[in-house]
């Protein structure tokens, strides 16, 4: 029967699970055999992660062509203004081509977020904000080259969601293994990785302005 496995994947962590020069990996935090991430999530980027052992599934999670959405809350430097807000739902250009409309709405800093290690580097006189932007394709570090399209860079990445599944209940480092679907495969509680990176629930946050 197919697994599927959900990780919050910490800031720092690879999203393969072995690594030539010893950084940490899936492995620290996943000690399952024959499971693979789908899609990727950068070493300096956090959140969900979904694994499996099967390869039609990783295909069609991971793949831009089934368009599943994925939301991501997104720190970044300075406060968007509505017009840079739009650009980006409208899409913009890139050096390798022009982004799928998305949709995007300023948000307040999650409920009890967990804090980053190491934290995020500030400047005193700028300020920082929060926007969920949802996306249905996927390029190489595209939300923080879109941010940076519109002069907002991002500071910290969290991917909230892939379709229906969420971090909801998981801390950074933790997993949990769940139906996949069409099957009846069991949903398992969250089980902690062997060195826990925090504890606090993530929470859906209060959006603010409209959203598309």
């Amino acid at each position: 029967m197919p697994r599927l496995i959900l990780l919050n994947k910490p800031y720092g962590v690879l999203p393969q699970f072995t690594d030539e020069h010893g950084r940490p990996t899936l492995a620290d935090h996943v000690p399952v055999k024959g499971v693979y991430a789908a899609g990727r999530l950068d070493r300096d980027s956090e959140g969900l992660l979904a694994l499996s052992d099967d390869g039609t599934l990783i295909a069609r999670i991971a793949s831009p062509k089934h368009k599943l959405p994925k939301t991501y809350w997104v720190q970044v430097e300075g406060v968007p203004t509505e017009e840079a807000l739009q650009r980006l739902r409208d899409g913009v250009t890139l050096n390798d081509g022009p982004t799928l409309p998305t949709e995007v709405h300023r948000m307040e800093e999650p409920d009890g977020l967990w804090p980053r290690d190491p934290p995020v580097r500030y400047r005193a006189a700028i300020p920082t904000s929060w926007i969920a932007l949802t996306l249905r394709e996927g390029r190489n570090r595209q939300v923080r080259r879109m941010t940076a399209a519109v002069g907002f860079p991002t500071l910290r990445l969290i991917r909230w969601s892939i379709g229906d599944w969420t971090l909801d209940g998981l801390a950074p480092g933790q997993w949990r293994e769940v139906a996949v679907p069409g099957r009846d495969s069991p949903k398992t509680p969250p089980v902690r990785a062997k060195t826990p990176l925090g504890n606090t629930k993530a929470k859906r946050p209060r959006s603010q302005g409209n959203r598309i």
